[in-house]
């Protein structure tokens, strides 16, 4: 009866159907091309999701996820008092889309459906969509498309824009959640992924949060408590007025793509905020530089120069920011090309995907061919042929990197990584206060470093998990001793109070020893940090330069749960992949703890946390070159020691 094709996104879910010989269309939802990816769980049990699930969510925001595809990692969902499965979750949402789709074929169903999903996602993940799909009701005949592979068909069903056998497109993916760039080779049964790469920690959400963190500084010297509120509602009115601050945060930054000044609606007892387009390009400008300079990167990786690229195709609504095409057009020399709505290039384009076109790799889920209709589809891509005079990539077939349990590029036997670690809970933890130091993984000692106490885990994940890269200070800072800071009980550090101007509370400036004084310490997680999906319920956080380590930043934490610092510190170490671990005790300003370094291809992070409070801290940094690899665990743990780790 037709074929259905869903792009399940971070913040928002699009479906283009095409039946009876008819031209593909998008599938209104709700009156809208878009139908948001949200979930809200019923005290009755139902799940409601999309606009509804968004009016609901100001009822009762703890029993609201906004989006569930960024916890694909996490097994279950906590919301209100139900433990939700995160593929019943997403099932939910494309449930929703079938409804809607068999309705408007008159009662039948599609006859095959095409998921999106990212280039990097490993077996585990794509078995989750997988999962939710039947779940859901598609049935059998589910074809699975990664995500540029559908940009570059879609680009290339445009008048003129035809790519020969030979000639490359990138592809800049901007979504909600994640940031995603590949190149990709045209052949004559469709694209090849030369090479693909990513940033889990920058998306549309993390302009929202910049956005809402510039608007705390206009409004919160006015009424500092009622704001901390806001960050960190303990009520239900509190959670609405955030929920719905969040809203209109979101507004103002969709509007400013087209206006160059908006307000943002304030709740009592605070002013509007005027927020103008130059004030958000300042604040989101170095992240954006981050995806301009990994496009670079990864261009280079496949043997390219900007200049060799057929065109440069914007994917997702965040890419409608203006400051994204003239980033990339100063800094490589190519004018990207947004053809059409960007929230649904790649829906339309996974139906320009035919079989040849994809590879057993994009098709095999945990040993399962997805797609019932015929047989398994080999791998039939055809070798690429680079332009004269270019450099030929080592792989012409894709190459999809996986996620945090899939191969390991080039591991013998098909080796896989340990399980991927959740990240942080969706509300406030429950149950008393544990006292214990946050786990680190049991690791043998393998001697070495001795003096220092260090212990190397000798164990290499198994996993290219991508690497997650954080912005930071790229000028260095003069280190100041220790200073005779305020010391405090395990007691009086047991929940956060409230911080000061630059968001120290007294048990944070304990910790952070010399490094609170001139390093330019804020708020929050940082500019492009990698946050998790709810930073108000980690607790108060601050961040500041790393004085001499250029493109890193140390961020300082404060929650009111050990076992939510040990989620979410376990899950920074894991999302770096990188080989051997740095493990040792440290000791200082009354304090003592333990901290584990890890290094992967572009980032490298050093967590350390206090054994009797809830108390922890991370050193960040990028690989800022893009040469070489990021900062080795040993050096950053001679950083710690001499620089980041408080006195006596």
């Amino acid at each position: 009866m037709g074929i259905l094709s869903v792009d399940l996104g971070t913040s928002n879910t699009v479906a283009v159907l095409s039946a009876h010989g008819r031209q593909p269309r998008v599938i209104d939802v709700d009156g809208s091309a878009t139908m948001p990816s949200a979930v809200f769980a019923e005290e009755q049990g139902g799940l409601v999701v999309g606009r509804d699930a968004e009016r609901r969510a100001r009822l009762d925001p703890t029993r609201f996820e906004p989006n569930p595809k960024r916890r694909v990692d996490e097994q279950t969902l906590l919301l209100g008092t139900d433990v939700v499965p995160v593929n019943e979750a997403l099932a939910a949402v494309l449930r929703r889309v079938l409804e809607e789709t068999v309705r408007q074929l008159g009662g039948e169903p599609p006859e095959e459906v095409r998921l999106s999903h990212p280039a990097q996602w490993g077996p585990v993940r794509r078995n989750v969509l997988l999962s939710a799909a039947r779940l859901a009701g598609m049935g059998n005949a589910i074809t699975l498309v990664p995500e540029p592979v559908a940009a570059a068909a879609h680009f290339a069903s445009f008048p003129g824009k035809g790519l020969a056998p030979g000639q490359t497109l990138a592809v800049y993916d901007l979504g909600a959640g994640t940031f995603d760039v590949a190149v990709l080779g045209a052949t004559p049964n469709g694209f090849t992924v030369l090479a693909e790469d990513g940033l889990p920690d920058l998306g549309g959400l993390d302009v929202d949060q910049a956005l809402l963190v510039h608007v705390g500084r206009e409004v919160s010297h006015s009424d500092p408590q009622r704001w901390q509120r806001l960050l960190r509602p303990e009520s239900t009115a509190d959670r609405r007025a955030r929920r719905a601050l969040q809203e209109d945060v979101k507004a103002a930054k969709e509007a400013l793509s087209r206006l160059p000044q908006t307000e943002v609606p304030m709740p009592e007892p605070f002013s509007d905020v005027l927020v103008t387009r130059a004030e958000l390009e300042a604040l989101v400008r170095p992240t954006m530089l981050r995806s301009v300079e990994l496009l670079a990167r990864t261009v280079r990786s496949a043997g390219l120069s900007p200049d060799q690229l057929a065109g440069i195709y914007l994917v997702g609504g965040s890419s409608r920011l203006p400051l994204v095409g003239s980033l990339l057009a100063e800094k490589l020399g190519v004018v990207p090309s947004s053809l059409d709505q960007p929230e649904t290039a790649v829906a339309f384009g996974a139906h320009h995907v035919g079989p040849d076109g994809l590879s057993m790799r994009t098709q095999q889920v945990d040993g399962d061919v997805v797609g019932a209709q015929g047989p398994a589809v080999a791998a039939t891509t055809a070798p690429y042929s680079p332009p004269a005079g270019m450099v030929p990539p080592q792989q012409a077939t894709p190459q999809y990197h996986s996620g945090p349990t899939g191969p390991y590029p080039g591991a013998p036997g098909g080796q896989h990584s340990p399980a991927p670690v959740s990240g942080p809970p969706s509300g406030p933890p429950s149950g008393p206060l544990s006292t214990q130091p946050a786990h680190f993984p049991s690791v043998p000692n393998s001697g070495g470093d001795g003096a220092k106490g260090k212990r190397r885990t000798g164990w290499l994940v198994a996993a290219a998990v991508t690497a997650v890269a954080v912005l930071g200070g790229v000028a260095a800072f003069v280190f100041w001793p220790s200073s005779s800071a305020a010391t405090y009980t395990a007691q009086e550090c047991r929940k956060p109070g409230d911080p000061d101007e630059e968001g120290f509370t007294g048990c944070l400036r304990q910790l952070a020893g010399g490094v609170s004084k001139d390093n330019n310490c804020s708020p929050g997680m940082g500019q492009g940090a990698a946050a998790p999906p709810d930073e108000q319920e980690l607790g108060v956080t601050v961040t500041c330069a790393a004085p001499g380590l250029p493109g890193a930043q140390v961020t300082y934490i404060h929650s009111g749960s050990t076992e939510t610092i040990e989620q979410y510190t376990d899950g920074l170490l894991s999302r770096t992949g990188g080989g051997d671990q740095v493990q040792a005790e440290w000791k200082g300003n009354g304090l003592s703890g333990r901290y584990a370094a890890s290094a992967g291809r572009n980032s490298s992070v050093l967590v350390f946390t206090v054994d009797d409070r809830p108390l922890a801290g991370f050193v960040y940094q990028v690989n800022v070159t893009g040469d070489g690899e990021a900062t080795p665990p040993d050096d950053m743990a001679d950083y710690f020691e001499k620089t980041v780790q408080p006195g006596e």
